[in-house]
């Protein structure tokens, strides 16, 4: 990986900068960009598939074309399909008492907007807010994360071969190079990853009152209402969690369900561990812990509770030494934790589902709008009643309703947190909204009522009557 110096930075910021204020980017060279961008993508699938995999210790290349492939493919045709319709000026009332003035907001183009990806999803995270930033009429400084070097390499290569460095600039480093982004006098600046860092970004950003989108984590719940099948409930929740380990910042963090059926729960969840991943002997479809930092994180999440007597149920077995040289997590629940574990109190980030029983409702409602508003909710109701209860009480990200993650492959739908989940949101009209400025514009008409109000302001008693009515 080739390291940018931060020094440096200042630098690249003043090429694509001035490059920016030579000469705007049309609609025909945004619309250029993006179709580039899509094809060469498209035609390095494998590539980016294998260079994930080999950051990850393994990554089953389908996932990979899902979640790092297709997510991008869709939001690029999203951006080209709207991008003109967009564009236009917006007419907007200026109200009677300007009359005939005709008022319009115009989406302007910031100038370089600087993206800080993460490394769970490190080509989506990476690319739907860069296109975005391209189809607003922006360059783009990339800053993707030093925990996936080949996928970076990749990435920064696959740029390369689409932009002219003047209009996209991919830098590599570590956190002083992250930390070096934020610092940057930029035009807009979107940054995903954890709470605690995203806090960081926003003091540094500060310095140049830099506006931000922060998609950040947090504890994302489910609730599993009594109406609602086991079987379908445990499906659709295992595809969540464990879909790139449980490495997602909105998989279902810890699921509600009645106390009822608690244990039965559980068993099938078993059950579907089996019929994803068999006896694990081989696990080509499970997807390994990103770093052994994270490995021992989540290990030592489970080494508390276990100290404290909370039942730790692995829903699959394999050799601790294989484990550990893999870092090979398997599903695991943890039967009602207490708040105080640490795995109640952190985004878990891993294959690890705390499964709290809960009494009624109310009870479940009152556990959620204790904590921190989240990134995700996904209430499992048939009940059109419980689920309009659920959505007017608890504040979230996005919502899925009787399933999980899909929300963030909508389009058409605006992705982001709220609180200490995140500040702002893309994709789609949001994120292009987001990148411009929607610059308002008066057009005064040849005659105006404003011409009178001046003084002597006794000569206008009747207009003043008029426009104070």
């Amino acid at each position: 990986m080739t390291t940018t110096a931060p020094a440096d930075l200042p630098a690249i910021l003043h090429t694509l900068r001035t490059a920016w204020q030579a000469q705007r980017p049309s609609l025909d060279q945004r619309e250029a960009d993006l179709r580039r961008l899509r094809a060469a993508l498209k035609d390095r699938l494998d590539e980016m598939a294998a260079a994930i995999a080999e950051d990850f210790g393994h990554r089953a290349h389908v996932e990979s074309k899902l979640a790092d492939g297709m997510s991008v493919l869709s939001a690029i045709d999203h951006l080209r399909r709207h991008l003109r319709r967009w564009s236009k000026p917006q007419r907007v009332g200026a109200g009677w008492r300007l009359w005939p003035a005709r008022a319009q907001l115009r989406p302007m183009p910031l100038g370089v907007v600087a993206v800080i990806s993460p490394w769970n999803y490190p080509v989506t995270l990476a690319l739907v807010p860069l296109a975005t930033a391209i189809a607003a009429g922006n360059h783009v400084l990339l800053k993707p994360s030093e925990h996936t070097p080949r996928t970076s390499a990749f990435l920064a290569d696959l740029l390369a071969s689409v932009f002219p460095p003047e209009r996209v600039a991919v830098v590599q480093g570590g956190v002083d190079v992250a930390e070096a982004v934020s610092s940057l006098p930029l035009d807009h600046l979107v940054f995903t990853g954890s709470t605690a860092v995203g806090r960081k970004v926003m003091a540094a950003a500060a310095e140049h009152l830099v506006p931000l989108t922060l998609e950040l984590g947090g504890k994302s719940p489910a609730i599993v209402c009594r109406d609602f099948p086991l079987d379908k409930a445990a499906a659709r929740l295992a595809t969540g969690k464990w879909f790139n380990a449980g490495q997602t910042c909105i998989a279902p963090d810890y699921v509600l369900i009645d106390s009822v059926r608690q244990r039965e729960f559980v068993q099938v969840l078993q059950q579907q561990v089996r019929e994803r991943y068999g006896d694990f002997s081989d696990a080509d479809d499970y997807t390994r812990i990103i770093n052994e930092g994270q490995y021992r994180r989540l290990q030592g999440y489970l080494a508390q509770a276990r100290e404290r007597g909370v039942p730790v149920i692995p829903l699959a077995q394999v050799d601790d030494a294989r484990a550990d040289r893999e870092r090979l997590l398997v599903p695991t629940v943890v039967l009602d934790p207490p708040d105080d574990l640490d795995l109640m109190r952190d985004e878990i980030f891993g294959p690890i589902l705390p499964v709290r029983a809960y009494p009624d409702l109310d009870a479940a409602l009152a556990d959620i709008v204790a904590r921190d508003r989240p990134l995700a909710l996904y209430p499992f109701s048939h009940d059109t009643a419980t689920v309009e209860r659920i959505l007017g009480q608890v504040l979230a990200g996005g919502v899925t309703v009787n399933d999980t993650l899909l929300h963030f492959a909508a389009d058409g739908l605006p992705f982001g947190g709220v609180g200490a989940s995140g500040m702002g949101a893309y994709h789609g009209r949001a994120g292009f909204d987001a990148m411009s400025k929607l610059l308002p514009v008066l057009w005064q008409s040849r005659w105006a009522a404003s011409d009178r109000l001046r003084p002597p302001y006794s000569k206008i008693a009747g207009l003043l009557k008029l426009l104070l009515r």
